[in-house]
Order: structure tokens, then C-alpha cells, then sequence
């Protein structure tokens, strides 16, 4: 179990909430799931889920599918880790594949596509809620304050207002650009 709060009582109990945060965030699943582990069902307290939130950033591949596991995991075992990420990834997997089928016959659609932009001004929207939410525990960083809050402006420059792709930023050996990629408009587009 995490600290600070019971934790699951069943396999069903973790399958239905990893199930529901997956419902409720389209786009970006993070700041629900603070909101549902942390907020609404108690299970872990907000140390614990930015813990669980650094170790999901570190593993390669999606965040919050390793926090489902290693939460699971911690809680029930593997089966627990399956049952979390069966939640997780299920009703998202037929919503995705009724969109693909929708897009294939009817990719022109006005409101499709709209919906489409609509959802990528939600994500933004709870990627800074996510950010908003963890800044107590951001104090405590052993960064400090002052260098941290100079990482996230600088990502914020490059990436938001020079158009510098993410993988640049983030890459370390990407970051020092050579002559080859002084031209900053002839870098592969983020968009």
C-alpha cells in the first residue's frame, strides 16, 4: 500500500479507478490522476504521488501506464499491475480504434477535426494543472526553487515561443547545437 491512505481493497476496485481516470482525461491522464488517487479516493498522499510520478518519468514509455503498473504492482502484485493497466488502457484502446475507423471514412470532417484541436487545447490546460498542483512538493526539491523555476522558464522559451522540438530541449547531446542546427527553422517541426 502507498502512505497516506488505504489503497485498493480488490483487483476490481483498481481495475475500475485506473478505468476511470483513462475516461476522464483524453489527452492527458496525469492531473486526474491526482485528483482521483490523491483527492477523491485517498489512496496515496501528494509525496507519494509525485514519488510515484518521477519514477513513471524516468522508465521509457508513457508515464502514467508506468505508474499504473508500478502501483499496481505495490499494491496487489502483478496481478494488481494487470489490473491497473488493463483499466488504464482498454476503453481508450476502443475509443481509438472507433476514431481511426471514423477518420478513415470520414477524415474530412469539419467537426472531427475540430474536436480534434479542441482535445489539444484540453491537454495543455491539465499538463499546467498538473504543474500548479505540484508546486509545494517542488519546494522541496534539492534543485532549489531558484533552478528550477530557470529549467521550466527556459523550456518554456525554447519550445513555446522559439519553436525548438521537445526532443532537442530534452536531449542533452541535442541541446548543443552544431553548425548543422544553428538554423533553427530548418529543424524538424513540433506541431
Amino acid at each position: 500500500m502507498e502512505p497516506g491512505g488505504p489503497g485498493p481493497q480488490s483487483l476490481r476496485d483498481l481495475f475500475f479507478a485506473f478505468n476511470r481516470l483513462s475516461m476522464q482525461g483524453f489527452g492527458g491522464v496525469l492531473p486526474v490522476a491526482q485528483r482521483v488517487l490523491v483527492e477523491q479516493l485517498g489512496w496515496m498522499d501528494r509525496a507519494a504521488f509525485v514519488q510515484l510520478m518521477s519514477v513513471g518519468q524516468v522508465l521509457p514509455g508513457p508515464n502514467i501506464v508506468n505508474m499504473a503498473v508500478i502501483y499496481g504492482d505495490r499494491c496487489m502484485g502483478w496481478r494488481g499491475a494487470m489490473a491497473a493497466l488493463a483499466g488504464l488502457l482498454l476503453a481508450p484502446l476502443a475509443i481509438v480504434l472507433v476514431l481511426a475507423w471514423m477518420m478513415r471514412w470520414g477524415g474530412t470532417s469539419v467537426h472531427l477535426s475540430g474536436a480534434l484541436r479542441g482535445m489539444a487545447v484540453v491537454s495543455a490546460g491539465l499538463i499546467i494543472s498538473i504543474a500548479v498542483k505540484s508546486w509545494p512538493t517542488l519546494r522541496r526539491n534539492v534543485m532549489g526553487m531558484p533552478l528550477c523555476m530557470a529549467v521550466a522558464a527556459s523550456v518554456v522559451v525554447l519550445v513555446g515561443l522559439l519553436r525548438v522540438p521537445l526532443a532537442y530541449v530534452l536531449n542533452r547531446k541535442s541541446t548543443r547545437l552544431n553548425s548543422s542546427h544553428t538554423d533553427i527553422s530548418r529543424m524538424p517541426s513540433s506541431a
